[in-house]
């Protein structure tokens, strides 16, 4: 930042000073040499308040925000000074401050349009050349980065799309194994519901079936030992010889 305009500038006239203004900005100069910024701000502005015109006490009132940090207010300050004087010199002050207030808050396309039209007044000022390569290259990374930015939330969407797409093919898989799953549930069941005569038809044998076949079995075997009794009975009885 520049150095704070001197009680008498080459482009204000003394009669453009009030006695009061000038004693203002006084007291203000000796409270900004202290680094009591606040205190200075108090007495530009009443300075200003006395000569609302004041281009000293305007760009001097910037500078007191902008050692505080109110970047902005700064600003506003800075910019509403190039409608009130012509002088190149002092335009490019004002310019060049405003560029490095801009910086502070980021604007840096703002702020290269300021080092620019403080060039335009003064082509030989250093100090801005270097501060509009910085901003420059400050642009430049943040764009870099908001095209990072775009491209990953664009690679975030197609995997998330990717993504979608294979849990849709998983849930479907899931579904048919679901589904053959009741289908043998429901099959399994079914057989357990079939009547005996359904299940003979498949080749196997009802507990029903069973039990009919060995009774059968059993009165089979009833009736041949009832004939090999029948036939015991018709055989004619041997004399036995008597032991002496």
């Amino acid at each position: 930042m520049r150095g704070i305009i001197l009680i008498i500038l080459t482009f204000i006239t003394l009669s453009g000073y009030t006695q009061s203004e000038r004693k203002f900005i006084r007291r203000g100069n000796r409270e900004f040499d202290d680094k009591k910024y606040q205190e200075a701000e108090i007495q530009y502005r009443k300075a200003n308040e006395k000569n609302p015109g004041s281009v000293a006490a305007d760009f001097n009132l910037g500078n007191a925000l902008y050692k505080q940090k109110q970047y902005e207010a700064a600003a506003s300050r800075y910019a509403a000074l190039s409608e009130k004087h012509k002088d190149r010199e002092e335009l490019n002050r004002q310019y060049y401050n405003l560029g490095n207030a801009l910086y502070k808050e980021g604007k840096y396309k703002d702020c290269i349009d300021a080092y620019k039209n403080a060039l335009r007044n003064f082509p030989g000022d250093m100090d801005a050349k270097h501060n509009l390569q910085l901003a420059m290259k400050k642009l430049q990374e943040e764009n870099q980065k908001k095209n990072q930015q775009k491209q990953q939330q664009k690679d975030d969407k197609q995997d998330n799309k990717q993504e979608n797409k294979q849990n849709d093919k998983q849930q479907q898989k899931d579904q048919q194994k679901n589904q053959d799953q009741d289908k043998n549930g429901r099959q399994q069941e079914k057989n357990k519901n079939q009547s005996p005569e359904k299940q003979n038809a498949n080749g196997q044998i009802s507990p029903q079936d069973a039990e009919r076949i060995l009774q059968a079995l059993e009165n089979e075997e009833k009736n041949v030992l009832k004939k090999v009794q029948e036939q015991q009975k018709q055989v004619k009885k041997v004399p036995v010889d008597k032991n002496w």
